[in-house]
This record gives C-alpha cells, structure tokens and sequence, in this order.
C-alpha cells in the first residue's frame, strides 16, 4: 500500500545534527535519546543511523521500546528503570534499567543486579533517586555504568541550571559509577561544565532548537508531505471547512490534502498559521484543519493538481509558534498513518 501522505526525512541533517552536538559535547561521549519512536520519525532507523556515525549510547523510555531496538544490537538504556513486569525483559540482555526509585533498585538486586544507570533528582522532582539516599548507602554494591540527572530549564537563562549542576557534581566519587551524565539538547549548549562524561540529547537530533544557542547550528530533519486529493474553487462568499470559520472574500482556488489532525497535522495550523510550500510560494491552510484533510489555497501554484504531493511548512521553532503546540508535540505526534521515507 502506498500511503497518500509521507514524512520525507533527511539522514545527512539526522546524522550532521548529531555530530554538532557531540563537538559541542567536547571530551564527553554524546548519545541519542530515541524513546517515542524516535521522536516520531521511526527508532530503528533513527539508531541505525546514528549508529552508523558512530553514536553508541541510545536512551529508550520502556522495556518495549528496547525490544524493538533489540535487532540491532545497540547497547541501549531505558529510562523509565524496572518493573515487576520488566524484570524478564531487563535479564534478557535487550538493555539496562535506569534505576530511580528505592523499589527499583530492591527489585534489580533481587532479580540478580547486574549492568544498570541511575537516575537522580536534582531539583526537577520528577524521576530520580535523592542525593540523601546516595549517602544513605542505597546504591552501595551496585554495577553502576552511569550516574545520571536531567536539568529542568536548560533551554532558559536560569540560576537552577547551576543549582541542578553543581548538587549533581557533588556526587562524583561518592557512587562507583563509571561516567556522569546531565546534558540534554539545550543543556549541551550551557557548555563544558555540564557535559561532564556523556551528553543525552534528543530534541536538537531531530531538527528541533531548544535554545538561542543552537540557531543555526541545527539542520531540519523531517518535512510531511501529502497528496491532493482534489482541486477546486471557492466562489467569492463560499465558506470551507467544519463551522464555516473562512469565508472567501474572492473567487479562491483550492486544494484538499490528505493529511489531518489524525496524522499529527494539528488543528494549530488552521486559519493560515499553517502552510504548504511549493516552488518558493506559501499556500496558506483556508478554515479549519479536519481529522483526515486540510484546505490550502492555491492561486500561486495553478499547475498543481490531483494526485500531486506538496510539502508542508514544518521547520520546527516556527511551526511551534504558528500552531501553539511544543517542539516536542509538533514530532511525537507525527501519525503512524505516514509513509517514513529516508534520503541521503
């Protein structure tokens, strides 16, 4: 089956992004976080490709995450620790646990320990382990391959980054475990005091830019793509879409794509905050997106036609600022209704 719509997706943008951030990393290793199936784009081939440039530490958020990594054989770390019901797929050899909780760490000593990182809260009071309990000996004995913490504001100019920092570099020498790890994307940006011995970054690989900093040096990764399912003209008084909220003040030609909210195309995008772009010209969404079509007007493209593809406008920072949605939200809700297309 042949999809009407597709993410057309860049492994040189992919691959180069990675590398800015390793050499922003410095001496510290730079992994990829690639839980949420890749941050949309589809995990295993974003892992293979890092894979492939040499990236060798990936970040999941479940066991069944890891599972589908497995056939590639990364050495692969899941961040949301044990569970009861993870206890067989974490001995299988698939991947360790980021341990974060008091049960967590009982439930792998039980189950045998071996291999696994830890997770500490630093002031984000999410996930993570209290500094107190480090000194309470909770982590004695454990085979602990990274000691790691998460920044709550790295993308803002904020005092709790040092906060965050400094209690985490307090707790060097006081574990046995063999790196430190704080940085995400906007937190490799703050710079080498917070790369410590490996960097996690997940955003920036993808074509997001959390931070001023990283402006520029981040390349876009992923552009939907959808087909017009039909062209037409909208007569000067014509209303489109669910509750009629566009209404032509001219005669508008109009085409229907086959992409909606459904597919992650959210309704953000109505009223022209969203767009395609065909050959330099922006053909702007007329009235509301719909769960499986979206209207653009298309006067400036009169070649179009059905059946033809055109991209949509989906370079992330300003995407995020036309629909409202987050960075983030704008690529994990990215359907699984598309065709995932790599290029070189």
């Amino acid at each position: 089956m042949i999809a009407p719509h597709r993410l057309r997706l860049d492994t040189a943008a992919l691959v180069a992004n990675w590398r800015a951030l390793a050499k922003l990393s410095g001496a510290a290793a730079c992994g990829a976080a690639v839980k949420a199936d890749g941050y949309g784009l589809g995990a295993i081939e974003v892992a293979r490709r890092l894979a492939d440039a040499g990236c060798r530490d990936v970040f999941v958020s479940s066991w069944a995450e890891a599972d589908a990594l497995a056939p590639l054989g990364l050495p692969v770390a899941v961040l949301h620790g044990v569970r009861e019901e993870d206890v067989a797929a974490a001995k299988a050899g698939i991947g360790w646990p980021v341990l974060s909780t008091p049960a967590q760490v009982a439930r792998w000593r039980a189950a045998g320990g071996g291999r696994c990182d830890v997770m500490i809260d630093t002031g984000m009071n999410r996930l993570g382990l209290s500094a107190e309990a480090v000194g309470e000996g909770v982590l004695d004995g454990l085979e602990i391959g990274t000691l790691m913490s998460h920044l709550a504001c790295a993308e803002e100019d904020s005092p709790m980054n040092r906060r965050q920092r400094d209690a985490f570099a307090s707790l060097a020498g006081r574990t046995g475990a063999a790196r430190m790890s704080l940085a995400n994307s906007a937190g490799i940006a703050l710079g080498a005091d917070y790369a410590f011995d490996l960097t996690r970054p997940g955003l920036a690989l993808y074509g997001g830019v959390p931070c001023a900093a990283l402006a520029g040096v981040i390349r876009p990764v992923v552009t939907p793509e959808a087909q017009i399912l039909q062209r037409r003209v909208l007569r000067a008084g014509d209303t489109i879409g669910y509750n009629a909220t566009y209404i032509a003040d001219r005669d508008v030609e109009v085409a229907i794509l086959n992409i909606g909210y459904a597919d992650g195309y959210w309704r953000g995008f109505s009223g022209g905050k969203g767009a395609a772009l065909h050959d330099g010209a922006r053909l702007p969404v007329l009235g509301r997106v719909s769960m499986d079509l979206t209207a653009i007007a298309v006067d400036a493209a009169p070649e179009l036609a059905e059946g033809d593809w055109v991209a949509l406008d989906y370079a992330l920072p300003k995407a995020a600022a036309a629909s409202g949605m987050s960075q983030y939200e704008l690529l994990t809700g990215l359907g699984a209704r598309f065709a995932r297309c790599w290029f070189d």
